[in-house]
């Protein structure tokens, strides 16, 4: 009986505290740094690495974050490659698989692994967008098939470790990346939020401290370079991921095939020529971005000229108001129902007017495939002289910013 209470009561003391015997904040504390480095191997190995290709990783650090996302999350690279590839290729549209837009926000955030999984098990999906991913005998024979074995051998470890409590960590670790990655990252990163560039499509940076969710809460900036490695882009703003690619690089185990250009600025050129041009289209969505900054400036100024007129409760203060908030975006991101006020608001503002109008124009540079380069030079040239003699301030300063670009 001796033996048996004896046995007893190491059991109990196990299942009350564990191997470890750890405290309150020694258990959280474990949980924030295993879920985090989750986060860390969706992020630097799933997304950056396999999806994109921005990075080589080297064999130790591919393997160990297959390896933990196998015991982790269950996540099967291949799988999640093609669903992430086919989401960019099909982004808001109906056949995007985790679009708020085209599904819903609610949908997004309560069901986003669901409907990963579900379009992970579509066969045309995984054969035209997950190739070139791991194909070694550890993945056909252990990953691939096996989650449920990765995700056990975790359970096994939280339990042994801290006891009943164990199985709290572990739910907590099971739901981590569906609630962050599937559910935040796909919904609110293309929902709410700021955006740093016009890109195609809704996608939103959540914030511009990149530290909770690897650095994927710079989302409008991963959406518009989607194959940079580096997702901040703005002094302001900080991708932890980054960080963590840095590191690996010193350790001979990260080799960065890609990052977001960059403008560079040099001596004001008398007349923009064909190093111009390239500079404007290498840089297209970061002189865009300036144009739009000189806009709402434009507006505010319109917007400070009606209130010295005294006219801010006026039909034309309101519609002025909405073109403040709009104008600087594309026009397919303008909300239908305030696009005739704001119209209307431009009819009122030549200087508006001229602004929105040359924006389209220097648009055509880049999207003009049958025009050749002399000629798209010399139609730079003549933006550039019509932009400097508008008297238009903004359009004055692009100019001047333009023909100090370099390529």
């Amino acid at each position: 009986m001796s033996d048996l209470s004896t046995i007893w009561a190491v059991l109990l003391d196990w299942l009350a505290h564990g191997l470890l015997h750890a405290s309150w904040w020694q258990v959280l504390l474990f949980t924030l740094v295993v879920t985090h480095i989750t986060i860390v191997s969706i992020t630097v190995f799933l997304h950056r690495s396999q999806a994109h290709r921005s990075l080589d990783l080297g064999p130790i650090a591919s393997h160990f974050f297959r390896f933990w996302l196998w015991m982790t999350s269950g996540m099967v690279t291949k799988e999640w490659v093609a669903v992430h590839r086919k989401h960019h290729a099909k982004c808001e549209t109906v056949d995007d698989p985790h679009s708020p837009v085209a599904h819903g926000l609610k949908t997004v955030l309560l069901r986003g692994s669901e409907l990963y999984r579900a379009e992970a098990k579509v066969p045309e999906t995984l054969k035209k967008y997950g190739h070139n991913t791991p194909d070694d005998w550890v993945e056909r024979h252990l990953y691939t098939g096996r989650s449920a074995l990765g995700v056990s051998l975790m359970l096994i470890i939280d339990v042994a470790l801290f006891g009943a409590l164990g199985l709290t960590v572990w739910a907590v670790q099971m739901l981590w990346s569906p609630i962050h990655a599937a559910g935040i990252i796909n919904g609110l990163g293309h929902h709410w939020g700021y955006r740093n560039f016009e890109a195609a499509d809704a996608s939103t940076n959540i914030s511009p401290w990149g530290l909770w969710i690897g650095g994927e809460e710079l989302h409008n900036n991963h959406h518009t370079f989607p194959t940079s490695a580096k997702l901040s882009v703005k002094p302001f703003e900080f991708d932890i991921g980054w960080g963590y690619i840095r590191l690996l690089e010193m350790l001979g185990q990260a080799k960065v095939r890609k990052t977001a250009p960059q403008l560079k600025l040099g001596e004001m050129k008398s007349v923009a020529d064909s190093q111009t041009l390239e500079a404007l289209i290498a840089n297209r969505y970061e002189m865009m971005a300036q144009y739009a900054t000189g806009l709402r400036r434009a507006c505010n100024e319109e917007l400070e000229r009606l209130k010295q007129q005294g006219a801010q409760n006026t039909e034309r203060w309101a519609q002025m108001r909405l073109a403040q908030r709009w104008l600087h975006r594309d026009e397919q991101k303008i909300p239908a129902e305030f696009k005739a006020s704001i119209a209307q608001a431009c009819d009122q503002s030549p200087a508006l007017a001229k602004l929105v109008a040359m924006r389209e124009e220097l648009r055509q540079l880049w999207t003009r495939t049958n025009v050749s380069g002399e000629q798209l030079v010399a139609d730079l040239q003549a933006w550039c002289q019509r932009a400097e003699a508008s008297g238009i301030v903004a359009l004055q300063d692009f100019a001047r910013t333009l023909r100090s670009a370099r390529a």
